[in-house]
């Protein structure tokens, strides 16, 4: 017989899974279609419909303190959850950077006040989040951002432009990095901030790619105010938060080799019957190349990040170069093969660029030099009087 102060009994992965599985097969056909790690906005509204599905059953937020929304289990029942929603073809979570970056940042780094206004309602979906880091002259060189964060009295006042907003038009919160410090020289000078992305002073435009899709943003901010408690952690903290929220990304699992899983046999069943030797070995070269870097995915983080990434931005694109040359002329109407082919080269930069990929191989894992820094210029003189 168990005593009222024993600690409570957690359920084995094993069962979970198996709970997990069930629940999934009784309700994944309220599941949009599988969009990735982010929602994109024309099906925000279902994307959020079925995260709070996934809360009230108990399979969002699941490694979570239950204090603040989650179900008070492990990273291993967390995976669990991911890896049957990825064999189902269903998201697992509404967006990646709120269910994990603002989330994570939040239970290392946030006060009690902002763990409990913040993570429950983004648990229920209610709160959608996006990342406000990169800018116009600084995507590739994060640490010399400039966007101001300016302390007047208890409000701080951001200035400034972000890019390459996942989700951004569709957001409520952010997580942002600004330079609260502007004596201090690069790294040390970022602090780490959480905005309601609905306050006075921030403009969010929309970006059109070349496949139609406006998935991305530019923000603005001129003169935008949150209060005092909007800081994260410490001043000039910043960089040392979002490093350490970056780098435990990787420990969540990624749909990523489900979803190349799926466009390799996708890409496979639609070529047409009948084709010539050349072109039998063009698709058997690439369906082997396809499983070698699955097989890359699945040593997790025995393969770099960085060298998964490289790798496997490639590999989409031929093979939706594959899939456009095998349709012909009908690849340029515009399908789904124009489609893919268009969206392909994108995954060379979001990210970080492939060639930002090269740089941090090369110093990193191969211990090579850094890469030089090309020196300022030198002040121009003017007219002379």
């Amino acid at each position: 017989m168990s005593s009222s102060t024993d600690p409570p009994t957690i359920e084995s992965v094993d069962r979970f899974r198996l709970r997990a599985r069930a629940w999934i097969e009784d309700n994944g056909h309220l599941a949009p279609p599988d969009y990735g790690a982010n929602v994109p906005a024309e099906l925000n509204e279902r994307g959020r419909a079925w995260q709070r599905a996934m809360h009230d059953a108990g399979f969002a937020a699941i490694h979570w303190p239950i204090g603040y929304g989650g179900q008070g289990l492990s990273l291993d029942h967390h995976r669990a959850w991911t890896q049957e929603c990825q064999a189902a073809g269903l998201s697992p979570i509404l967006n990646m950077v709120g269910l994990v970056l603002a989330a994570e940042a939040l239970l290392s780094y946030g006060t009690e006040a902002q763990k409990r206004e913040l993570l429950p309602r983004t648990a229920r979906g209610e709160i959608l989040w996006c990342q406000l880091f990169s800018e116009p002259s600084s995507g590739s060189d994060l640490a010399s951002l400039s966007t101001t964060a300016t302390l007047d009295g208890d409000t701080w006042v951001f200035n400034g432009q972000k890019v390459w907003t996942s989700t951004g038009t569709e957001a409520d919160w952010a997580i942002l990095m600004a330079r609260s410090e502007p004596d201090v020289d690069r790294h040390a000078g970022i602090s780490f901030f959480v905005l309601d992305v609905r306050s006075p002073g921030v403009d969010i435009r929309p970006l059109r790619q070349m496949n139609g899709d406006a998935g991305f943003a530019q923000t603005h901010l001129d003169d935008a105010r949150a209060p005092a408690t909007a800081l994260l952690g410490q001043r000039g903290q910043g960089w040392a938060i979002a490093m350490d929220v970056l780098g435990r990304e990787r420990s969540f699992g990624s749909n990523g080799a489900r979803a190349l899983e799926r466009q390799l046999e996708q890409a496979m069943a639609d070529l047409p019957d009948g084709l010539d030797p050349v072109w039998r070995a063009r698709a058997a070269e690439r369906w082997v190349e396809g499983q070698a870097y699955l097989a890359l995915c699945a040593r997790g983080d025995a393969a770099h990040p960085s060298a998964r990434k490289l790798a496997l931005s490639r590999f989409r694109f031929d093979l939706a170069e594959l899939a456009a040359d095998a349709t012909g002329a009908d690849a340029m109407l515009w399908n789904d093969r124009a489609h893919e082919l268009s969206s392909a080269p994108g995954s060379w930069f979001g990210g970080g660029t492939t060639e930002v990929q090269r740089n941090i191989i090369g110093e990193r894992v191969l211990g090579l030099a850094r890469e030089p820094r090309p020196e300022p210029a030198p002040p121009t003189e003017g007219p002379r009087g």
